[in-house]
């Protein structure tokens, strides 16, 4: 969503870096620069004037006019108000006594049911027992879609489609108390827009739920909108949070960045994909490192340790430090990186990889064409590629929709994996990647 967000500012940066000292004026112009930027990304005029107050404050500070390094500070302190207009912190769910009660609202179309269905999930792998209620009575089809949701994550779903919203969450509320289950999320209706009987009916459902959490689904593609949205809602029903739909679009992403500011609700959640793993806690700092074209180590190390058997990984280590990583340890690879979500995500998240990923054209149909040649070799050839003569080639390509240069292609990737591999696990002078999750595990 940041793409052209983040290269302006990197351009900005560029500039700073250069110059062993700053004047007022070289700081005017990267603030008009940056000020540009934000607001082509439809950032609220609002939040824009009050960053760059706090921004040039402290860049005409002594902290940066004495630096050895001006322009690196400067850097730092766009980051860090970047990190405050954001939030300043992750903020979790609240804790309480059973069963935690979370009403999701928000906007027809704005993805609040899928983001319930998200949620419900993101819950259970934790340990914990989400019930969901469907109270959108207003739409036969938003009931339909919770329970779909509902069968595919393997979480109950209790609705009644001729009730009222407020009986139907105070019966739902007995039956998570009967089944023992430790957490509720209750979808509520949404509109068009924002009108007098929608508030109504939330004010009722409040009121029967009780909530913990009142947290607004916000389309973050919809830009200056979202935030005008997000902010009618908390006059009207007070909000706990907001969780942040379709952050993996390619709009401006204005409203990630001002929702906080103008809200006063924290973000909480963000849905990144369209799939029901697609959401994640909302960390202010990681996202400014994103923004500001950094990277995001701490994400990246959290989402391989999600997809990367930590058994399975230390086998292939040993295997690697052996010289026996064979063709099939390579598909293996190729497979988590999938699970760990798209490639060019992926990398965005490696500091410094900003301008290469859009140079590169990052395509995951690459990874599916690897794959699909791997798995029409057979085992014999898998462990022994040294097999794969001319002949061999063309029947991989034959049985995998590709050719046999493409065959040549990742038997070569394969090679010069190889010997990363085994720079990478523990060669000379270079610290193995068990060792670095290590370290940033005894970090935190």
């Amino acid at each position: 969503m940041f793409d052209t967000l983040t290269q302006r500012f990197e351009d900005v940066f560029a500039s700073l870096r250069g110059k062993g000292r700053l004047s007022e004026k070289d700081i005017d112009s990267a603030m008009r620069e940056v000020r540009l930027a934000l607001l082509e990304a439809d950032v609220n005029v609002q939040v824009v004037k009050g960053f760059l107050d706090r921004v040039k404050e402290r860049a005409l500070g002594e902290d940066v006019s004495n630096s050895l390094t001006p322009g690196q500070q400067v850097i730092k302190i766009v980051h860090d108000e970047l990190v405050t207009t954001l939030g300043s912190e992750s903020v979790p769910l609240k804790k309480a006594a059973p069963p935690l009660t979370i009403l999701m609202v928000g906007l027809q179309g704005s993805g609040k049911t899928t983001t319930a269905g998200k949620l419900a999930r993101l819950l259970a792998k934790q340990g914990k027992k989400p019930l969901l209620v469907a109270a959108d009575l207003q739409r036969p089809a938003a009931i339909d879609q919770l329970e779909t949701l509902g069968r595919r994550i393997e979480v109950p779903v209790f609705t009644d489609r001729k009730g009222k919203p407020a009986r139907l969450v105070k019966t739902a509320m007995k039956e998570a108390a009967r089944t023992g289950r430790d957490v509720v999320i209750v979808d509520t209706a949404g509109r068009l827009q924002i009108d007098q009987q929608l508030m109504r009916e939330l004010d009722d459902v409040r009121k029967a739920a009780d909530p913990d959490e009142v947290l607004l689904v916000v389309d973050a593609m919809t830009g200056q909108d979202a935030v005008n949205v997000a902010s009618g809602f908390q006059e009207q029903v007070g909000l706990t949070g907001v969780v942040l739909s379709k952050l993996d679009g390619d709009a401006r992403g204005g409203a990630a960045i001002s929702v906080r500011a103008v809200t006063g609700a924290p973000v909480k959640f963000a849905g990144v994909g369209e799939g029901l793993d697609d959401i994640e806690a909302f960390h202010p700092d990681r996202m400014a490192s994103r923004i500001l074209g950094m990277g995001d180590v701490m994400s990246l190390i959290e989402k391989a340790e999600e997809t990367f058997d930590e058994a399975e990984a230390e086998k292939a280590a040993r295997k690697m430090q052996k010289g026996e990583f064979t063709l099939e340890d390579f598909l293996a690879q190729f497979q988590a990186m999938k699970r760990m979500g798209p490639l060019k995500d992926i990398l965005a998240m490696i500091p410094g990889s900003g301008s290469l990923v859009r140079e590169v054209d990052v395509d995951d149909r690459d990874l599916r064409r690897v794959e699909a040649i791997i798995q029409s070799m057979t085992p014999e050839e898998r462990r022994n590629p040294k097999l794969i003569g001319g002949s061999r080639k063309r029947r991989i390509a034959s049985g995998s929709g590709t050719r046999p240069q493409d065959v040549n292609r990742v038997l070569k990737q394969f090679v010069d994996a190889q010997k990363m591999m085994k720079m990478l696990a523990g060669g000379k002078g270079t610290p193995s990647l068990q060792g670095l999750l290590s370290a940033q595990r005894t970090k935190r």
